[in-house]
């Protein structure tokens, strides 16, 4: 099973913000079994959201999108999706009744947040205010951290495959290209193991962290124990 990551965000874009919905949500769909292709990020814009759910969209199983669920001018990601989608917003009465009750100081500014792109389905937001809401297999949540996370667990077992994506990593004190052949040869034997290499540079000298990741624990058990092997002999 495969996802996408769409983070929606001037902030995000610019540089302002760090975009840690989107490591976040990597880690958690990894857990839950779930290969990330890709993970974008886009500005405010009607235009670029557009094309990329449209993209995105069709070439995986679910596309997680974060962001622009406000009330400010910026927040246009229901409109962005609804036309995608090619879908008109409607008012969601239920929901909107129960966010004049829940916020009544400004009940009309909360009620907004009720218009979903047509046929989506809300999604309980159990740390803010502004729902979520699923659309065929974009699931669209918040972009604030602590609401996106609460929301996200709370349906992560409807985003489930079959077996969690396992890893195993360790850092050597060496160089890349000291290490290579070893990780050429554990990815030749096991193709279906994803193998990954991260060279960093410090003043105590070069090392690289390695990484083993695989849903299948007998195929990353064996990959992993013949790579330690090499390592050892090439470090």
């Amino acid at each position: 099973m495969r996802a996408a990551i769409l983070t929606i965000g001037n902030e995000i874009v610019s540089g302002d913000t760090e975009n840690t919905n989107a490591s976040w949500l990597s880690r958690r769909l990894e857990e839950l079994g779930v290969k990330v292709a890709v993970s974008i990020a886009v500005p405010d814009e009607l235009e670029p959201i557009v094309e990329v759910v449209r993209r995105e969209s069709g070439r995986v199983d679910h596309l997680i999108v974060t962001g622009g669920l406000g009330g400010t001018p910026d927040d246009i990601t229901r409109e962005a999706l609804a036309a995608a989608f090619e879908v008109p917003q409607e008012s969601v009465p239920a929901l909107a009744d129960d966010l004049r009750s829940r916020f009544i100081g400004d009940p009309e500014y909360v009620a907004r947040w009720a218009e979903l792109p047509a046929g989506a389905r809300p999604l309980e937001n159990p740390r803010g205010g502004a729902p979520g809401f699923l659309i065929r297999n974009a699931w669209v949540l918040p972009g604030l951290p602590s609401e996106m996370k609460a929301m996200f667990d709370r349906y992560a077992d409807e985003l489930r495959a079959g077996r969690p994506i396992g890893a195993w990593r360790r850092r050597y004190a060496t160089r890349e290209s000291t290490i290579t052949p070893a990780l050429v040869a554990t990815t030749a034997r096991w193709p279906e193991v994803l193998v990954g290499s991260y060279p960093a540079f410090s003043p105590d000298g070069p090392s690289v962290e390695v990484v083993l990741k695989s849903s299948d624990p007998a195929l990353l058990e064996a990959a992993t124990a013949f790579l330690v092997s090499e390592l050892d002999r090439l470090t």
